[in-house]
């Protein structure tokens, strides 16, 4: 029985638009990285002294862990490892050690040690460790014989080519794809604009190549802005754009329709247009939707789509063991934030991306390395 589909009709601020409560708490971290330098340095000295009741050595030892976390993530740029701002996750990190100055003196060094290790592995390695996910897929709809095998790439977010954005090509080469699915988020919120990281976006995608091509689709309104995406950023590329179309592609007696929509993270105005472009479409043909967020997948699987390939969610960026995503900015809240899910007869992958979000918030990754999936899809 399908399932009922939520009225999202009434929402008044969604996922990736300007205005949403994400959009605000961002432009309220823009007001702390404009402090003083001196300033800032002493809010930090304030929030040391909270939990630490006067005892002031453990105030200074506090303090000096804040600071510490500080210069570590306003380092990231000089070594080349992200382009954020610092101040406004130092501020972040300080209230949670804050909360942990109660400790008493025998677990106080070593808790707020483990916190800084916490944030060189968050911040300095887990961003830089892109994993490959193997995914497989059968389908009545397929012959038996020769898989396709399908790249799904989604979120790169570029603020500037970094070891990260190198490593992937060489992955992308190595893994030898028939067909380079990309869903959506070319720039970093901060470097919509920037036209040296248009120019490196353009430097990174042009050595995409695989035999069925490389397809791509708008990501969130408010990063792949359509002043920016397609034209400029995708002219003369090897990489078609999907906009709202259809295509059928022939590989190994295998054939596919691939469905690229333009996201608005409105299902109500995104299904209508999914019927439009799959009118006419054969039911028995297998059919891949490629979609930014995974929020228009029970569209999706009104309208037999067999494959969603989806992002947005960076799978929360930050996870805790048993509870996951902290933040999903989903429509479904924590439903269909990563991962492989199945709704009726639609298989949905969210992939947790590549890149991370832009403006003040946090360059970081915990427990929520960023991954490409490798797709073998064939005939049972």
């Amino acid at each position: 029985m399908p399932q009922p589909k939520p009225d999202f009709s009434k929402v008044k601020n969604f996922p990736g638009t300007h205005g949403n409560q994400f959009d605000v708490v961002l432009q309220m971290m823009d007001t702390i990285e404009a402090l003083p330098i001196p300033v800032f340095a002493a809010i930090l000295f304030a929030l040391a002294i909270l939990p630490t009741l006067g005892q002031w050595g453990m105030t200074l030892l506090l303090w000096a862990f804040m600071l510490g976390d500080w210069a570590l993530i306003a380092a990231l740029p000089r070594f080349g490892k992200s382009y954020g701002p610092a101040k406004p996750p130092g501020v972040a990190l300080a209230i949670c050690r804050a909360a942990l100055g109660w400790l008493p003196p025998s677990l106080f060094f070593p808790v707020h040690l483990l916190g800084t290790l916490f944030v060189i592995y968050g911040f300095w390695i887990e961003p830089h460790r892109i994993t490959v996910t193997h995914q497989t897929l059968r389908s009545l709809k397929l012959n038996p014989g020769q898989p396709v095998r399908i790249l799904h790439l989604g979120d790169l977010h570029l603020e500037r080519i970094s070891g990260r954005e190198r490593q992937l090509n060489n992955l992308i080469r190595s893994l030898d794809a028939d067909l380079i699915l990309f869903s959506g988020d070319f720039l970093n919120l901060s470097y919509i604009h920037d036209s040296e990281a248009q120019k490196q976006v353009r430097e990174i995608a042009r050595e995409w190549a695989a035999p069925l091509g490389v397809y791509a689709v708008s990501g969130s309104p408010a990063v792949d802005q359509e002043t920016v995406v397609p034209s400029p950023l995708l002219d003369d590329l090897p990489l078609h754009w999907l906009g709202d179309q259809k295509i059928t592609l022939h590989h190994n007696g295998q054939t596919l329709d691939i469905v690229g929509l333009v996201c608005t993270h409105k299902p109500f105005v995104d299904g209508p247009k999914l019927t439009n472009v799959l009118n006419g479409a054969k039911p028995d043909r297998f059919t891949l939707l490629l979609y930014h967020t995974p929020d228009l997948i029970l569209e999706a699987a009104e309208a037999g789509v067999d494959l969603q390939l989806s992002g947005h969610t960076h799978g929360g960026q930050v996870r805790l063991p048993f509870f996951g995503a902290l933040i999903t900015a989903s429509l479904y809240g924590k439903r269909f934030e990563v991962g492989r899910k199945q709704v009726e007869g639609t298989t949905l992958y969210v992939t947790r991306g590549i890149g991370m979000e832009g403006k003040g918030a946090p360059r970081v990754r915990f427990l929520c390395p960023p991954e490409i999936i490798l797709w073998e899809i064939s005939g049972e």
